[in-house]
């Protein structure tokens, strides 16, 4: 753990307020939910909390059958980052940042189809060489949880069943298939 040399007190109703400049170093956006953890020695910890986390491993299973069925690469994630993917090489993706780019586009809550001629939307914010094919926020109670998205690669190869409406039912369904996991 890393000290920052902050001092925050606690006001009367037990709030703490953490600093702009942490906030936006961690990514912690206004409404975001963090999870809370002690230690016997006396530390609080506060960690962004991702509910999609807790489906990590279900969402794999789940890019795997949409990759093995449909040729599709996929990927899906939550508001920070790649949580689960299949058809790219999980090295390249697992845990990477989301690249600025696709964090917009999840924020504006409604489908993404690229065309050609259309700027690439890339993946994650390190230069990965896949771009965003067609990619669907994941909404759960009115709440951003994250996203699911086709990828393709530079030369814009896709899987054999992308592009047009199947591509984009099928992310669509993914999305919201996920969306209703969390929230049962």
């Amino acid at each position: 753990m890393k000290a920052t040399g902050i001092v925050r007190r606690i006001d009367d109703l037990g709030r703490v307020v953490i600093p702009k400049e942490i906030r936006r170093t961690m990514r912690i956006r206004e409404g975001d939910p963090l999870e809370i953890f002690t230690d016997r020695e006396g530390e609080v910890i506060f960690k962004k909390y991702s509910p999609i986390g807790e489906l990590t491993e279900f969402a794999g299973q789940y890019a795997e059958t949409l990759h093995k069925t449909c040729s599709l690469s996929v990927v899906i994630c939550d508001r920070d980052a790649v949580i689960a993917c299949a058809g790219v090489p999980k090295k390249e993706y697992a845990e990477k940042a989301l690249s600025s780019e696709l964090e917009s586009m999840i924020e504006n809550r409604s489908l993404y189809t690229w065309r050609d001629g259309a700027e690439k939307i890339p993946v994650t914010s390190d230069g990965a060489p896949h771009y965003v094919s067609c990619a669907m926020p994941i909404l759960s109670e009115g709440d951003i949880i994250g996203c699911v998205a086709s990828v393709m690669n530079e030369d814009g190869a896709k899987g054999q069943m992308s592009g047009g409406e199947i591509e984009a039912k099928l992310i669509q369904t993914a999305a919201s298939f996920l969306g209703r996991q969390l929230e049962s």
